[in-house]
């Protein structure tokens, strides 16, 4: 019989945050020294926008204090999504996507960007010529041998999500991400690095069920349980926002093949994955339906049931513009887990348009 648990929030902070901007999406390692890296987008003008870059904060002390940002990527494109992990080498690897969608009207109407940052914005689009579109555009990895201080050329991979790879039990990276083709959604994706992060290669996909639509996943992440199997989780974003729950998927080969995605209880989006030190499943994830806010949940067996009704709220948010929670086991066993939504309490000014914010809580009993 499974012992009970309880969650106890410890503290909730801001951790960056930068005046008139709209920074997001940020993902989290804890290094082998002990230190904390969170990398997200930032010195955004918005969530769409030309202006996003990698940047990367750090601490020394579990948490309760941050560098300033330093700035990894800044291409001609907008620099989103940015994931980062330790490898078993000391590496540090860092992953995000390049978007042109500042340049799609669509994006200007629903954000209410006004007529002299639209024109602002098409002024740059406009100086992007074909060749460095097609240059950049597309899924990257960087990396670092001296712990930040520098990095290496980008490598294009094939694949993206926002949490970016892991490292297995057999030494590899692995990349459970979407592929696109010609700019839509075409597939999820799974490739493999045998070298430390410095080449890739496809070595398999997850099928999803013939009656959904491929458009409506995205954004999948990838944890390796005590029995070896691979568990998998993805975004599913249908129009009914009553049936976004998450899907998962299982490998039993090291990723080349999976089970067919299926529905799980856990309602919001996008996943991040943890195997605790107990062996336990936690799955972070943004709630994005009232009441609003970042939630987590526990898997005691491998991930083969989740405990929903016992389903943890981390913070509280005053809309939907919010999430990508990821998390982090500290020294002592408690957990800091870093998401990003609006700070309404924030004295900045002019105010922050979002935050990174994080969460330190335990899990009694666990």
């Amino acid at each position: 019989m499974n012992a009970p648990y309880q969650a106890t929030i410890l503290s909730e902070k801001v951790v960056c945050a930068q005046p008139g901007k709209y920074i997001g999406w940020p993902s989290i390692a804890r290094l082998s020294s002990g230190a904390l890296l969170t990398v997200f987008s930032g010195d955004r003008d918005a969530h769409v926008c030309p202006w996003g870059k990698t940047q990367l904060i750090r601490s020394t002390d579990g948490g309760a204090t941050w560098s300033r940002e330093v700035t990894i990527n800044n291409t001609p494109l907008d620099d989103r999504d940015a994931g980062v992990i330790e490898t078993r080498l000391g590496t540090i690897v860092v992953s995000w996507f390049t978007s042109l969608a500042f340049t799609e009207p669509r994006h200007l109407e629903w954000q209410g960007v006004g007529t002299a940052t639209a024109r602002c914005w098409s002024r740059h689009a406009e100086k992007l010529p074909p060749e460095l579109r097609e240059q950049w555009l597309g899924s990257w990895i960087r990396r670092s041998e001296d712990g930040g201080a520098t990095w290496g050329d980008p490598i294009r991979v094939d694949v993206s999500a926002p949490h970016g790879p892991i490292q297995s039990s057999d030494g590899r990276l692995l990349y459970v991400g979407m592929v696109r083709h010609d700019g839509e959604k075409a597939a999820v994706g799974v490739q493999a690095s045998s070298d430390d992060g410095r080449s890739w290669t496809t070595i398999g996909s997850i099928a999803i069920p013939p009656q959904e639509a491929i458009s409506h996943y995205s954004e999948p992440h990838v944890v390796e349980v005590e029995d070896g199997r691979l568990v998998a989780m993805i975004r599913y974003q249908p129009p009914d926002v009553s049936r976004r729950f998450l899907r998962q998927s299982e490998s039993g080969d090291g990723g080349r093949t999976w089970s067919v995605a299926r529905p799980t209880r856990l309602l919001g989006y996008p996943p991040h994955l943890t195997r605790l030190r107990n062996g336990w499943l936690l799955a972070a994830y943004g709630r994005r339906v009232p009441p609003f806010g970042e939630r987590a949940c526990i898997s005691r067996d491998g991930g083969v049931t989740w405990d929903v009704e016992s389903q943890i709220t981390l913070s509280d948010a005053p809309n939907s513009d919010l999430g990508y929670p990821c998390s982090a086991q500290l020294e002592e066993g408690a957990i800091l887990t870093v998401y990003y939504q609006i700070d309404e309490r924030s004295a900045l000014k002019p105010r922050p348009k979002t935050s990174l914010m994080c969460t330190h809580w335990r899990l009694d009993g666990a």
